[in-house]
């Protein structure tokens, strides 16, 4: 690994690190944390009191590989898979959540992600 990319992943896990102290996701309230890799999104929501994962959608998530692969761009894909995630917390019961951009800046996929959540019908 380069420096540089090794320099920018400290950075984005010591970001990661400031925003978990303020953030945490309870029973009522769980948490939405965005995963974001080079080729593929990765969102869930998770209970940090229970510490389990309740879903958890992604751009390789088998139900949705049809309509990611028609999306003309990445941004469409994340905004899918927000709207995936959405629909997965409706058939749990879950109307608001606290949103984790998991120390990326809220802009491009991360934000198209919360778009799309937000249009599900989820409240951050």
């Amino acid at each position: 690994m380069s420096t540089k990319i090794y320099a920018r992943a400290l950075k984005r896990s010591k970001k990661r690190v400031r925003i978990r102290k303020k953030i945490s996701g309870a029973t009522e309230r769980p948490r939405l944390a965005v995963f974001r890799s080079a080729k593929n999104i990765y969102v869930q929501i998770i209970d940090d009191v229970q510490r389990r994962s309740l879903c958890g959608v992604s751009t390789v998530t088998p139900s949705l590989q049809k309509d990611v692969a028609k999306a003309k761009s990445k941004l469409e894909a994340a905004k899918l898979v927000g709207a995936a995630i959405a629909q997965a917390a409706k058939e749990l019961k879950i109307e608001s959540v606290v949103f984790d951009r998991g120390g990326y800046l809220y802009h491009g996929r991360v934000k198209a992600v919360a778009d799309g959540a937000r249009e599900g019908g989820l409240k951050f």
